[in-house]
């Protein structure tokens, strides 16, 4: 199930009849009331969230689900804009898994969709990853410091267990840009460096297993 919050109700429509058309089922929204109300009976797949919303806006509604418990893993796709660049950084920055520049086209919307949720798939059976008393299971997609589960967005995720799959290797920031938010985004390295910021506070006494490249950009070093 894919919710899609937009305010035009002629742009709403298309978007869940072309979704609806592509394979997914989806239901829409024209505000983030009634997209809190839906999701007290059911969790979708992705939410589709329009910035300019009446109410509470965009932004608001993403750091609304990104700081509640049953929502802040569901992967959001931000419609920004056109050409407004801030838009697109604070939307990644607040825990956006991708956006959209309005106007978008239908067909590059279900490609948006089908490659998000294709990031979010856990997937077949893969071998748990370590480094000290940090622990990553990308099977069940769960992070663990000392036996206690840790809750990740999911960019802090992506970028963790690319660092872990990768012991040792550095990545610089133009790489991760790339490999986790997209090959077409256009912003500043400081996307990096603010997640990178937020991912060793939640790790705690395992964040400094991810060390600074002076220079360079960051990679996973053994943790003592």
């Amino acid at each position: 199930m894919i919710f899609c919050v937009e305010d035009d109700a002629g742009i709403r429509e298309l978007m869940v009849y072309t979704l609806n058309a592509s394979g997914f089922e989806a239901v829409g929204f024209p505000d983030g009331a009634a997209l809190f109300q839906a999701l007290e009976n059911q969790k979708p797949q992705l939410i589709m969230l329009d910035i300019m919303l009446p109410g509470e806006d965009g932004i608001s509604i993403l750091k609304m689900l990104r700081s509640r418990n049953g929502t802040e893993r569901i992967p959001v796709i931000m419609a920004t804009a056109k050409g407004t660049e801030y838009d697109k950084v604070i939307a990644l920055d607040s825990g956006a898994d991708d956006y959209l520049s309005k106007p978008f086209g239908m067909t590059e919307m279900v490609s948006r969709v089908k490659a998000v949720l294709r990031r979010c798939d856990p997937g077949a059976t893969k071998p748990v990853l370590r480094c000290g008393d940090l622990e990553l299971k990308p099977g069940e997609h769960t992070v663990t410091v000392q036996g206690q589960r840790i809750q990740l967005t999911l960019k802090e995720y992506e970028l963790l267990l690319k660092f872990m799959s990768s012991p040792g290797l550095v990545f610089t920031r133009e790489q991760l840009l790339s490999s986790i938010w997209g090959t077409d985004f256009i912003g500043e390295t400081r996307t990096v460096d603010v997640h990178i910021g937020t991912l060793r506070t939640k790790l705690g006494p395992c964040g400094s297993c991810i060390e600074t490249v002076r220079g360079v950009g960051y990679r996973l070093g053994n943790q003592k």
